[in-house]
């Protein structure tokens, strides 16, 4: 279950609802406004994240809210 609300701005990004959407296994079920799929869709440009996630791997637990900047399509793309 996905909830979709335009209260949650941050979140309507095109990345993360495709992941919402491929993770699901037997059945998807998108709840919330047309208007929020809309933005989310539309919205292709990921934003910062504050979530502390490179602090707690790096062990400095004292700088929680450091940006973890997000990779561009050309960063995550392997070389071979």
């Amino acid at each position: 279950m996905i909830p979709l609300a335009t209260q949650h701005y941050m979140l309507l990004q095109r990345n993360l609802i495709y992941t919402g959407i491929t993770r699901g296994k037997r059945l998807l079920v998108l709840i919330g406004q047309k208007k929020a799929l809309g933005i989310a869709v539309r919205n292709d440009r990921p934003q910062r994240r504050y979530s502390g996630l490179l602090a707690s791997l790096k062990g400095n637990r004292g700088t929680e809210g450091s940006a973890v900047e997000p990779k561009t399509a050309s960063q995550s793309r392997a070389v071979s």
